[in-house]
């Protein structure tokens, strides 16, 4: 069941961002301090953030040790 709704939610994110990237199709270009990059479409911009927030919001369990347990004697 839980994989269910985990397809759910990354099946509705998809179709949310299919859908803002039609709409928007205007080139943007990313600044951070002196680095520029290229122009690119809204909506590929949106997927990578979307997809980089993904991966590391899979990784993070990886990276923490057990901190929520509570160790009972």
């Amino acid at each position: 069941m839980i994989n269910l709704v985990i397809s759910a939610i990354a099946a509705t994110w998809i179709i949310i961002i299919a859908l803002l990237s039609v709409q928007n199709a205007s080139l943007v270009s990313l600044k951070f301090v002196f680095w520029r990059s290229i122009e690119l479409p809204w909506g590929l911009v949106l997927a990578g953030a979307v997809g980089v927030g993904f991966l590391i919001g899979g990784c993070l369990p990886l990276l923490g040790n057990n901190v929520t347990s509570v160790k009972r004697r």
